[in-house]
């Protein structure tokens, strides 16, 4: 283990102690490059992007050795820590999550998500098991010489609409505590935007609050006054960047036209990019 991997890790963990920080998901190289020269001090990725963008769908429709191939290129590409979506882990089972943990470390990645859902929209694992996948994961990043890793203990109890609404918050709330329990490090509750729901939960939580935000959701100042440490957005950048594609294709095929081609980020400035990591030791 490196040691320039184990200080982003210990930097990556800091952000979660006090206040609140951003993470524009990025999908591959170059959104990984741009989100850090816009300023973020993490990347996080977004597995519906990492795999959209090789040719297959959400929902671990790609290869465990495509995902960490991907993450591998990321880590590569920018000097700030990485943040891996390991979707479910890979497989459900706690020996399927630590090869995966296992291998993102080895990828470059000092952080991962874990979600609780055995398949896009659900069931979910019941508390202990994911507990276990949980414990699973620290230690593979242990034995892998990185315990400093970064766990965000994702639940889509709110995301898939999980049991009746009612009983939803003590459901993640109790979750929380069993996820901390087994070394997670962060709570990850996708589908939760409203405000007062949210307060209560950074409240009760022993463990800080990551939500998902994007177009319509409260602002990060909103989100921040609520307790929310963490906030990252998903897919929704990709989506932004794919609906130029859509609209700059259209225009051209339809029009012979470029005004959707206007505002584009100049060639230098996307080669500089990587000029500036070419030779950098990793």
């Amino acid at each position: 283990m490196k040691d320039f991997q184990r200080n982003q890790a210990a930097a990556f963990r800091q952000l979660h102690a006090g206040g609140t920080f951003v993470l524009p998901n990025a999908w591959d190289a170059v959104s990984a490059a741009l989100v850090a020269h816009a300023g973020a001090a993490a990347v996080a990725t977004t597995s519906a992007a990492v795999a959209w963008a090789l040719g297959r769908g959400d929902g671990e429709r790609l290869t465990r050795a495509d995902m960490v191939e991907q993450v591998r290129r990321i880590a590569g590409a920018v000097a700030v820590p990485v943040t891996a979506d390991i979707e479910g882990g890979y497989g459900p089972a706690p020996e399927d999550v630590a090869a995966t943990v296992a291998a993102v470390i080895e990828a470059g990645a000092v952080g991962v998500n874990l979600e609780d859902s055995r398949r896009p929209g659900g069931p979910l694992f019941d508390d202990r098991e994911q507990a276990a996948r949980l414990d699973a994961a620290r230690t593979a990043a242990t034995r892998a010489g990185l315990a400093e890793l970064v766990i965000n203990a994702r639940t889509d109890v709110y995301l898939f609409g999980i049991g009746a609404p009612e009983d939803r918050f003590d459901e993640v709330l109790a979750r929380a505590v069993a996820y901390a329990a087994a070394g997670a490090d962060s709570l990850f509750v996708p589908g939760l935007l409203d405000l007062g729901t949210i307060a209560e939960l950074t409240a009760k939580s022993p463990l800080p609050v990551n939500v998902m935000a994007g177009p319509g959701a409260p602002a990060v100042a909103e989100l921040a006054a609520a307790g929310v440490r963490r906030v990252s957005v998903g897919s929704a950048i990709a989506q932004a960047a794919y609906e130029r594609v859509q609209a700059a294709a259209a225009e051209l095929l339809a029009h012979g036209t470029y005004t959707a081609l206007s505002g584009g980020l100049d060639f230098g400035s996307v080669q500089a990019l990587f000029t500036e990591t070419e030779g950098r030791p990793r």
